[in-house]
């Protein structure tokens, strides 16, 4: 399948509204995480590199048949070469690197790659692999390249705690930033996939956490995050708080995890990342 090449320009308010969907300004005060939110000296989430250029929900298209209304976000990694914009245009080429046949009955594994090129100038900006569970298929043959198995944690306390509170509403606003996804918005669409109520994007948990490691790691300096991977192992509810465990490993090292607070339960498991 070809995805051709998208160009997305964004201004200040795209770049704004994405931070808002990861719940920056819910402290008015906080003036570390102000520049994710205010014009004057505007500040791009690395994070947003995963919804940029976003090639829509191809995957409803019936002549791939797919079953969409099971799919679940898996994985994804990102690789930072340089600095989203605060503004711009960026262009985004695609290739789905391949598909791993779980067998008939056990799903597949969807891997997808971007890579994101500031359209003004050339500049490789950053690389995004994505992993999707094909709940709903299997059995149908597998090609290309995979990802390798992503290690568990350390088994020991974690060197430094962060909380942040989701919205009951934080799907709805985070969907605004490009990924439409009716699970995400629409009751009777989220209990057909076997949800109590619409769920929190992956991605969004993922931004969380990488606005987790900008505040604890990196000063919210966005030039010292280099890269992140997250393995997506439960969904998170709307108005959830998430707690993100990080194991220190040295050179900028990090691994962690994040745990839904409420129910006690881990959301993001085998991550990493590394900071200047």
């Amino acid at each position: 399948m070809a995805i051709e090449p998208i160009v997305q320009p964004y201004d200040k308010r795209d770049t704004i509204l994405f931070a808002l969907g990861l719940g920056y300004g819910s402290d008015p005060l906080n003036e570390g995480e102000l520049p994710f939110v205010y014009e004057k000296h505007l500040r791009c989430v690395p994070a947003y590199a995963n919804v940029l250029c976003h090639p829509g929900f191809w995957a409803q298209r019936p002549e791939f048949g797919i079953d969409w209304v099971k799919i679940l976000h898996a994985e994804q990694n990102l690789v930072v070469h340089k600095p989203l914009p605060a503004t711009g245009a960026i262009r985004g080429q695609y290739r789905v690197a391949g598909i791993e046949d779980k067998g008939e009955g056990r799903g597949a594994l969807l891997h997808q790659e971007k890579d994101l090129y500031n359209d003004a100038n050339g500049d490789h900006l950053a690389t995004v692999r994505s992993t999707l569970f094909l709940r709903g298929n299997g059995g149908e043959g597998g090609f290309g390249d995979t990802m390798p198995p992503a290690e568990p944690v350390p088994d020991r306390a974690p060197d430094r705690v962060v909380e942040i509170p989701t919205l009951p509403r934080q799907a709805l606003i985070y969907r605004l930033s490009g990924d439409w996804n009716p699970l995400h918005a629409d009751p009777a669409i989220a209990r057909k996939a076997g949800f109590e109520m619409p769920i929190l994007h992956g991605l969004c948990s993922k931004g969380l956490a990488n606005r987790a490691i900008l505040s604890a790691y990196c000063d919210n300096e966005v030039a010292r995050f280099k890269s992140m991977f997250v393995r997506f192992s439960k969904p998170v509810m709307p108005g959830e708080t998430i707690r993100v465990e990080f194991f220190e490993e040295g050179n900028g090292n990090l691994r962690f995890r994040a745990v839904a607070v409420e129910r006690d339960v881990v959301v993001l498991d085998r991550c990493s990342a590394t900071v200047a």
